[in-house]
């Protein structure tokens, strides 16, 4: 047993980290998603590699094995948004890091429009001011199933742009 202080990692890091073509992939993601850094990034893409890796696993596998590990595989991605109800053992190969971060608290948050930047969102976030499903999360990667989407509310009241421009006429 390993040392409850020392968790595994649960990224890895690109096999050439300084290749301009990661770089300007990762530097795009981080700005369209509001990471923190690298980090998260490389969290997402090994969520979606460990998927496909699953998938290939599968379609190699004989086929009763396949189909009896591939239902509880599906219908979690399902509950989380990330493949389609008519999703299959094929659609797990198309899975991306894009449809990981999408699924993140900050991102949902951000699109929702409950904060104007996914920056903002994040600050939200770990200042304590969003509940999910009327419980406070405070991890900004935390990947928020498809039924407490409609559940995300901010205890925050931020001024929109109307009050402001209202506020900056008078």
């Amino acid at each position: 047993m390993g040392d409850p202080k020392k968790p595994r990692k649960k990224y890895e890091r690109p096999y050439k980290p300084f290749s301009r073509v990661v770089i300007e992939e990762s530097n795009r993601l981080s700005g369209e998603y509001g990471l923190r850094n690298k980090r998260d990034l490389w969290r997402a893409a090994y969520l979606a590699r460990k998927y496909r890796r699953i998938a290939r696993k599968l379609l190699s596998a004989p086929p009763e094995e396949a189909m009896r590990v591939v239902g509880p595989v599906i219908r979690k991605l399902q509950r989380y948004g990330i493949v389609g109800k008519d999703a299959t053992l094929d659609s797990l190969l198309d899975v991306k890091v894009e449809d990981f971060l999408e699924r993140r608290l900050q991102t949902i948050v951000w699109r929702k429009g409950l904060a104007k930047t996914p920056y903002m969102a994040r600050q939200l976030i770990v200042h304590g001011h969003i509940l999910v499903n009327g419980t406070r999360i405070r991890q900004p990667g935390y990947l928020v199933p498809k039924d407490e989407e409609d559940r995300i509310e901010c205890t925050l009241k931020i001024p929109t742009q109307e009050v402001e421009q209202e506020g900056n006429g008078g």
